[in-house]
């Protein structure tokens, strides 16, 4: 069987993860949390722009009195990451006191979601847990626990599924990993 190829700009992509593979995770990933916090008021916090249709999907799952903002950070230029973080939209929640979950989209170097984890410490949150739908373990190079991941995959540049290249490619429902 093979697998299906697209072309995303100067660039061709290969399905890695399919869709009905990310929904079963997904909703995998959703009951967990649910289990883990029940009981607990919860507000998720996505990371802006990759983690928007993962956030959504998840949040649609969670069953806990729960809330959900967002983030906008960059770091990414073309395929790779510049390793400096822009905050292109900030925090607008009291988050005092809170249990805080962030969604991610990717997990790789970390230096993102470090930078989101210190703005949620001297915000003097109870708690903080964190959800990946992807990680890269060889790019990771922080200590902070990912508590939730839903795949694991090798340190290739990746698209879909809210992961673009140069903005294109979100609106994939799979997962794609670059053809070299």
């Amino acid at each position: 069987m093979k697998s299906s190829e697209i072309q995303i700009l100067d660039k061709k992509f290969r399905e890695y993860i399919p869709e009905d593979v990310i929904n079963n995770k997904v909703l995998e990933l959703a009951e967990r949390i649910n289990s883990d916090f029940a009981g607990k008021e919860v507000i998720f916090v996505g990371v802006l722009n990759g983690s928007f249709i993962f956030a959504a999907d998840l949040f649609r799952r969670i069953r806990l009195r729960a809330r959900i903002t967002f983030i906008k950070l960059a770091s990414y230029a073309g395929t790779s990451s510049t390793g400096e973080i822009r905050e292109l939209i900030g925090w607008n929640e009291d988050l005092k006191g809170k249990s805080v979950i962030i969604i991610e989209d990717i997990v790789d170097t970390g230096v993102t979601l470090e930078h989101t984890v210190d703005n949620l410490i001297i915000r003097n949150v109870k708690e903080i847990s964190i959800v990946t739908l992807l990680l890269k373990p060889e790019a990771y190079g922080k200590k902070i626990n990912i508590d939730y991941t839903g795949f694991e995959i090798p340190n290739e540049f990746v698209v879909g599924y809210g992961l673009d290249y140069n903005g294109e490619g979100r609106n994939l429902p799979s997962v794609y990993t670059l053809v070299k």
